[in-house]
C-alpha cells in the first residue's frame, strides 16, 4: 500500500471525485478514533461538518460494525444510509431483519449459560440484535479470554457465523451479507459509477479485496501491511484533510 497524500493517491483521489461516487466509511478506528470505551466515541465536529458538506452533495454511506440506532448519535450529521452490523442491519428489508435476529436465538442460550465464566475472564458482551461482539480489550489475559470465547463458540451452530476484529469477535447470522456485499448493493442502489471506502479493521478487508478497479479503498491506520485496500491514511487524523481534498474538488468541479 501507499500513502493516500503521495502522487499516485491523489491522482486516484482526484479520478475518483469526477466521477459519481458513493463514499463510504467505516465508523470506529475510521471516522471516530479507537477509545477505551466504546460509549465514548464520536465524530468530531470539525469532521461532521465535512461529511455533513459531502452528504449535501454526494450518496454518502456509514458501514459500520455498530447498530444503526447506536450509531446515529454519535455521528453528528446525517448520511445518506447507514448499513449496521457488519452488512447485516439494512433497514431496507425488515423481514431479513427478523430472520437474522432469530437466527442468533441459539448463541443468547450460550451467553446466558456461560455469562459468568466470560465476565471472569474480562470479555465483554454486546448484543446489537442482528450481530453479537465479544470484547477482550480490556481482559488482563486477552489470550485467555480469546479462549473463553473460542469454547462458547464451539460447536458452531449452523445458522450464524463468526469472524475476528481488533480484539473483538463477532457473531451474525449464516447469511447476512458482509460489508462489501453492502457497499456493492449501495452503489446500485444509489446510481453511482463508482465507490469509495475507508474501514480499518479486519472485518473491512472483503471490501478492499471486492472492489472494482475503479474504486477507491482506504485503510485507516499503518498496522496492516498485507491489507488488500489500494492506500492508506496514517490514522483518523488525516481523515479531515482527505475530505477536504474531496471538498476542494467538488467545488472546482462545481466553479468549471
Amino acid at each position: 500500500m501507499n500513502h493516500l497524500f503521495g502522487n499516485e493517491g491523489l491522482r486516484a483521489l482526484d479520478e475518483l471525485m469526477r466521477g459519481s461516487p458513493l463514499l463510504a466509511f467505516d465508523f470506529d478506528g475510521t471516522l471516530a478514533p479507537i477509545v477505551a470505551s466504546p460509549e465514548a466515541a464520536r465524530v468530531s465536529p470539525d469532521l461532521a461538518r465535512r461529511l455533513g458538506e459531502l452528504a449535501q452533495r454526494l450518496p454518502l454511506a456509514i458501514v459500520t460494525g455498530r447498530g444503526v440506532p447506536d450509531v446515529q448519535g454519535r455521528l453528528g450529521f446525517v448520511p445518506s444510509h447507514i448499513v449496521g452490523s457488519h452488512g447485516a442491519e439494512d433497514l431496507s428489508d425488515t423481514e431479513a431483519l427478523r430472520e437474522r435476529r432469530v437466527c442468533l436465538d441459539s448463541l443468547r442460550v450460550r451467553l446466558h449459560a456461560a455469562a459468568g465464566p466470560l465476565q471472569h475472564r474480562g470479555v465483554r458482551v454486546e448484543d446489537k440484535g442482528l450481530s453479537v461482539a465479544l470484547h477482550y480489550r480490556m481482559a488482563r489475559d486477552r489470550g485467555a479470554a480469546l479462549a473463553a470465547i473460542d469454547q462458547l463458540l464451539t460447536p458452531g451452530d449452523p445458522a450464524w457465523r463468526r469472524f475476528g476484529g481488533k480484539f473483538v469477535v463477532n457473531v451474525v447470522s449464516r447469511d447476512a451479507p458482509d460489508k462489501a456485499a453492502s457497499v456493492r448493493a449501495l452503489v446500485e442502489r444509489t446510481g453511482a459509477d463508482r465507490a469509495f471506502f475507508a474501514g480499518d479493521d479486519l472485518n473491512d478487508e472483503p471490501v478492499f479485496e471486492a472492489a472494482e478497479p475503479h474504486w477507491l479503498t482506504v485503510r485507516v491506520g499503518r498496522d496492516g501491511p498485507r491489507s488488500a485496500a489500494q492506500f492508506f491514511i496514517g490514522s483518523t487524523a488525516e481523515m479531515g484533510a482527505l475530505l477536504d481534498h474531496m471538498l476542494g474538488r467538488l467545488a472546482t468541479r462545481t466553479a468549471s
